[in-house]
């Protein structure tokens, strides 16, 4: 096991996948000698060269359109968009053409688009925001958001080797604010099983992405300061959705508590809610509650992006009032 950070992970699974099938190759902006705007393919022009590191023009539709035809004719392009709120860009190609070919013509798409998301570093509303709500609803595309570097490479070994596309967010927050064990030998994590990263009997907290640590800081000072014992499953795979594994969580407790980083409104989090509610209305001790943030865009300030965003004390205080139900 080597210690690593989230985004050392990403790049170790990049380039484990490259060397393990040539068929694997990186297009994106900056991406090349630059190494991308966070350093995640820092390297991997040199090793692999300019045929397998690809350096774009500044088109998401490009790159996109482009990793869909290199798709089809048998290659496995791993696609980056720099900020994923410049997805909107490509937004046609994703929903409309990579999302619907195998279901029209029974061929795969074996495409990977990494989307840096996520808010927490002042960047303000075209760089911070999380955008999966608006790929779950296309059928067509599978989804995973990981929270943990072991998850990172795992999942990101999953997408690439899977024959048709997956968005693979991955947030900026964690990059290199968390670190974790990895397994130097070769592993995947397999795409729709989500991880209970808590064990807890009295309250179900179901999440992803950066939420996923919040969630736990939450769960460990509440168990020390109010003896509620708190489970926290961390989804990600968002499409499909591990639907067992969360209610199996939701019948055990009781209680259930949704927290994403998305807006509160049309996100995820309303569909595991729906499920809850039609699945496992009858073991439900409390009402559903959800937290995400406020339907704004992202703020600039600091201050104001706090404010806008969930955060640890939020959830504490949704945890607490879930307890006393």
């Amino acid at each position: 096991m080597a210690v690593v950070t989230y985004i050392e992970a990403i790049t170790k699974g990049l380039w484990e996948e490259m060397e393990r099938d040539s068929s694997v190759f990186l297009l994106g902006e900056d991406i090349g000698e630059y190494g991308g705007a966070f350093k995640a393919t820092k390297g991997f022009l040199n090793h692999f060269g300019s045929d397998r590191v690809i350096d774009t023009v500044l088109a998401e539709s490009a790159i996109l359109g482009a990793a869909t035809g290199a798709a089809l004719v048998g290659m496995k392009p791993v696609a980056e968009i720099q900020f994923a709120d410049f997805v909107t860009s490509g937004f046609n190609q994703l929903v409309n053409n990579s999302a619907t070919m195998h279901y029209r013509w029974n061929i795969p798409v074996p495409m990977v688009v990494r989307l840096p998301s996520g808010a927490g570093i002042h960047g303000g509303p075209f760089h911070s925001r999380n955008p999966e709500a608006w790929f779950f609803h296309q059928p067509g595309l599978k989804l995973v958001a990981p929270s943990t570097p072991y998850d990172a490479k795992g999942l990101i070994k999953s997408a690439i080797r899977d024959p048709n596309p997956v968005l693979y967010f991955e947030h900026k927050r964690l990059y290199r604010h968390i670190k974790g064990e990895v397994p130097e030998d070769d592993y995947t994590v397999e795409i729709g099983k989500g991880d209970i990263k808590r064990e807890g009997n009295d309250i179900s907290v179901v999440t992803y992405g950066a939420t996923v640590h919040q969630a736990l800081e939450a769960a460990e000072l509440l168990e020390k300061e109010d003896g509620v014992s708190v489970e926290v499953l961390d989804l990600r795979s968002l499409m499909p959705l591990d639907k067992d594994l969360i209610l199996d969580s939701v019948r055990k407790t009781g209680k259930l508590l949704i927290a994403h980083e998305d807006n509160i409104t049309g996100g995820i989090g309303g569909e595991v809610a729906a499920l809850v509610a039609e699945f496992a209305f009858e073991n439900l001790d409390a009402p559903i509650k959800r937290i995400g943030a406020i339907d704004t865009p992202t703020p600039y300030s600091p201050t104001l992006e706090e404010f806008f965003l969930p955060n640890k004390n939020k959830i504490v205080a949704a945890l607490r009032a879930l307890a006393a139900f």
